[in-house]
């Protein structure tokens, strides 16, 4: 398991829960370094004056808050002491259905792990939120940085997801948009028939590990070729073939008609025992409308 990246407690109502915080997802792309182009030699990161350009050490970098046209140094002990409870705890402060969070306010998952002597408060709202089919809203401070959270049950862990603040969560009111329904666009029946059929006959049990970055398989792949080809530290202009644009003016019908050739109907699901949701997964129909580093 993955090093502790918090430690604090869970608390709801008056019942408190020792955990640990560890990361849930890793990053799996590739490592581009920066080179440059003439040298090829390695180009880094450099903590700068901005106005000098002076190199600084990173322990001669503190934290400060512009107020006022000047600057208030606070350091970390600081802004630990403006709020002690606010910092050590995961404040649950209601409960909902997973269904009712839109999922653009998902961000990054984490485990919660009990530590000593947090074992059965743990077990105990894990099993309720699972009994009840409802997730945790909670306010959590990480890395000097106030986050809104989910608490989601799953029958081994609670999960801690970070979730956006309404005002982070623009709204689609400026996009251009086809109309609500039918009309505004002219879709036939049958044509929505036949979109409804497709999307039916493609409708497959989830299994993420069925899905691979093949991006990153073909960037892979290149770099061995030119590995293998002697050109390792060779610098090429790739050109990049753009897709050609389509005609606003296609026939669906005669498209999704042949998507359809060869396709059977999906099988029937059977009846899965009832048990509590994993946690919520983007979906295109949730309704309504933080991150840790």
């Amino acid at each position: 398991m993955s090093r502790v990246m918090w430690k604090g407690a869970i608390s709801f109502g008056l019942l408190h829960a020792p955990v640990g915080l560890y990361p849930a997802s890793k990053q799996d792309e590739i490592d581009f370094d920066w080179l440059h182009r003439e040298s090829l030699k390695p180009v880094g990161y450099k903590r700068v004056v901005k106005e000098t350009g002076e190199e600084v050490d990173k322990d001669d970098i503190v934290k400060a808050v512009k107020y006022d046209d000047r600057y208030v140094v606070l350091s970390d002990e600081e802004i630990k002491a403006a709020n002690v409870k606010s910092t050590h705890t995961i404040d649950i402060v209601g409960f909902t259905n997973a269904e009712d969070i839109n999922f653009l306010f998902f961000e990054t998952p984490y485990y919660l792990a009990p530590t000593k002597g947090g074992e059965k408060v743990y077990a105990l709202l894990r099993e309720a939120l699972l009994k009840t089919r409802k997730i945790g809203i909670a306010l959590v401070v990480l890395h000097n940085k106030q986050h809104l959270a989910a608490l989601i049950p799953t029958p081994q862990a609670i999960v801690l997801n970070m979730l956006r603040w309404a005002t982070e969560v623009r709204g689609a009111e400026d996009l251009d948009l086809p109309e609500e329904g039918l009309q505004g666009v002219a879709i036939k029946p049958k044509e929505l028939q036949m979109a409804t059929q497709l999307i039916e006959s493609m409708t497959e049990e989830w299994r993420p590990e069925q899905f691979k970055d093949t991006f990153r398989d073909d960037i892979m792949a290149m770099v061995k070729k030119k590995f293998d080809a002697g050109l390792a530290e060779e610098i090429t202009d790739v050109k990049i073939e753009e897709p050609e644009e389509t005609s606003n003016v296609v026939d669906l019908t005669e498209l999704l008609r042949k998507s359809l050739q060869g396709r059977t109907p999906a099988a029937p699901r059977k009846a899965a025992a009832k048990k509590a949701p994993p946690p919520p997964r983007k979906r295109a129909n949730a309704r309504g409308s933080k991150t840790v580093h």
